[in-house]
């Protein structure tokens, strides 16, 4: 059975002039692409208007929340026992946000509830991934 769930998350964006400025977001999983997790963000916080969705793997969160990860487009990691940043690279510039980390890892742990470490059908994701990639051709 396919489970998708949300959780909102109270994140704030670190500015140039370090400043904190509150950012609404929503947390999501979709067992149909069991090792991947999403970001949402509203159009309003976005340079263009629209809305923006970040997606990467729940194993990068995972090891983010223990100690520095990522590489690429999205870096993570712990600052202090309650704060963890996550860093959002794009064409346009980056981003700088902070979470609370029971949130993150309440959200990480309802993940594991419904698709385990390791229990991942690995066949069904690469098969949907190519039929996107590809389009049904």
């Amino acid at each position: 059975m396919d489970t998708t769930f949300e959780q909102p998350a109270r994140a704030r964006l670190i500015t140039a002039e370090n400043q904190e400025l509150p950012v609404p977001a929503i947390l999501r999983y979709d067992s149909t692409d069991p090792l991947a997790l999403c970001v949402d963000f509203p159009p309003e916080v976005s340079l263009d208007g629209q809305g923006v969705t970040w997606t990467f793997a729940r194993a990068l969160l995972e090891e983010g929340l223990r100690g520095p990860a990522g590489g690429g487009d999205v870096h993570i990691w712990p600052c202090g026992r309650s704060t963890t940043v996550v860093e959002f690279h794009s064409p346009y510039g980056l981003a700088l946000l902070q979470f609370d980390t029971p949130a993150l890892r309440s959200f990480l742990l309802r993940t594991y509830a419904v698709v385990g470490a390791g229990q991942e059908n690995l066949g069904e994701a690469v098969e949907q991934g190519l039929s996107a990639l590809f389009g049904g051709v």
